[in-house]
């Protein structure tokens, strides 16, 4: 369980109000763990609460994980500040009371596709994890086309300044003229990374676009510049995915298997619809 803030959870151990509390600690006569607490201080499981010299027991509520998910255009900067004026990412989400919206990885400027949102800032955190090794899906289109040796080459190792990289996997999706567009699939989340390695093969990337992000996909049905949240469901089925306690009894079953990178019509790098379990068939993510 995350922590949560000192002053609310007091109130709901029943010592008095949010306000009350506030006052309280202002005052300077609740400790935490033997010191005096701060307006603003927050309290994990196992954390000693004194009020005026007495033990508090706590009680902590279950806060319900949001999940959301952005079809980012280009021309938006993944940050909540930015001293050069840009539009940023955040300026258009739902505004949230006592909570605020984490981003789960980020997109470049130029960059357009799924970005995710949520609430929970452990998830994020495991989701971004390089251990973790989640798939990132993107549609590509480039300016030249890759050969067969420079295809394989692709998945075995391509050396970039900051390392070796590869691909998972690489579909060819056709295109006309000089562009072509391919899709691929990679674990990491470098910067700037799939321009860098198709950089490295000769082609320059004209267009790129994540279509998915681990087993949710971006929907068909979300334009650009809009968001949608995950009903209580799919948020379930990412929580269980992600290996986390879940906040709700009911279960789903935790996926194994990568899916595999579906081949579209040459020169539309259409996405993926909605979360897919990764041992199956797809299943569409739900909006409230």
């Amino acid at each position: 369980m995350e922590a949560q803030r000192l002053h609310k959870v007091l109130a709901q151990s029943g010592v008095g109000s949010r306000r009350e509390m506030e006052t309280l600690i202002e005052a300077g006569e609740v400790r935490v763990n033997g010191g005096v607490a701060q307006v603003g201080a927050q309290v994990s499981p196992g954390d000693r609460v004194t009020v005026r010299g007495r033990p508090v027991r706590l009680k902590f509520a279950e806060a319900q994980v949001r999940i959301l998910l952005y079809h980012k255009p280009e021309g938006e900067i993944v940050s909540r500040d930015d001293p050069d004026g840009r539009t940023t990412v955040f300026a258009t989400l739902p505004k949230l009371k006592g909570e605020k919206w984490v981003s789960v990885g980020r997109l470049d400027y130029n960059t357009s596709g799924l970005l995710i949102f949520t609430t929970s800032g452990a998830l994020a955190h495991r989701l971004t994890h390089p251990s973790f090794e989640i798939e990132r899906e993107y549609a590509v289109r480039v300016v030249g086309e890759l050969n067969d040796l420079q295809m394989r080459q692709s998945c075995h190792e391509i050396l970039l300044e900051d390392g070796p990289a590869r691909f998972e996997a690489i579909r060819d999706q056709g295109g006309e003229g000089t562009n072509h567009w391919y899709q691929v699939v990679l674990k990491e989340g470098r910067n700037r990374e799939v321009r860098r390695m198709f950089a490295a093969l000769g082609c320059m990337v004209g267009r790129l676009m994540r279509v998915r992000f681990g087993l949710i996909g971006l929907p068909p049905r979300l334009k650009r510049g809009h968001f949608e949240e995950l009903d209580a469901r799919a948020v379930q089925q990412v929580l269980d995915w992600a290996g986390m306690t879940p906040p709700s009894p009911e279960k789903t079953t935790v996926p194994g298997r990568r899916p595999p990178v579906r081949s579209k019509t040459p020169g539309t790098p259409g996405p993926r619809t909605g979360a897919q379990r990764q041992t199956g068939s797809p299943r569409k993510v739900r909006a409230r």
